[in-house]
């Protein structure tokens, strides 16, 4: 199969919240997404005030391209979890640069989105917004790696002073 560029235009930004992507604590933290104003109208938001948590599909800006690894590697560089290739993991490090994150929606503000717990850092580009619905969640049972619950046992924690 050829590989084909695929074009994305931002359709919003994030404002405000964290500034620097880290790897724990995103617990409590709040943002804004500030959807482009100039293609979309107000009513693009209409209903959205109904759901408790949107999935936001967004652009790591901020990846290293000298960072990327697209074979095996310990997760963090911890050398007590095993290596993992690229998408056995969620990190920053794709070629696509592609991030996924279920947020609460606080607040409908017109265009502005009032969000908590959104793991992307102010002027992140924001790719597509969809409402979280229950029925598209995981269906039977459930199991990931030892390691990843290791991992993340802090990642939605309250940030530390």
């Amino acid at each position: 199969m050829p590989s084909q560029p695929i074009e994305v235009e931002p359709i919003a930004y994030v404002v405000g919240g964290r500034t620097e992507p880290t790897d724990d604590y995103w617990g409590g933290t709040r943002a804004i997404i500030r959807i482009d104003g100039e293609r979309f109208p107000a009513e693009a938001t209409a209903g959205l005030e109904e759901f408790s948590h949107l999935e936001i599909v967004f652009y790591f800006h901020l990846t290293d391209p000298t960072d990327l690894n697209f074979g095996a590697r310990r997760p963090r560089d911890n050398p007590d979890w095993p290596a993992v290739g690229i998408f056995g993991h969620r990190n920053m490090r794709r070629i696509n640069w592609l991030g996924v994150s279920r947020c609460r929606l606080l607040q409908v503000d017109g265009l502005d989105l009032h969000v908590e717990d959104l793991d992307a850092v102010d002027g992140t580009p924001v790719l597509d917004i969809k409402p979280w619905f229950s029925e598209f969640g995981p269906r039977g049972e459930i199991r990931q790696a030892e390691w990843s619950t290791e991992m993340l046992v802090d990642y939605f924690a309250p940030r530390r002073a």
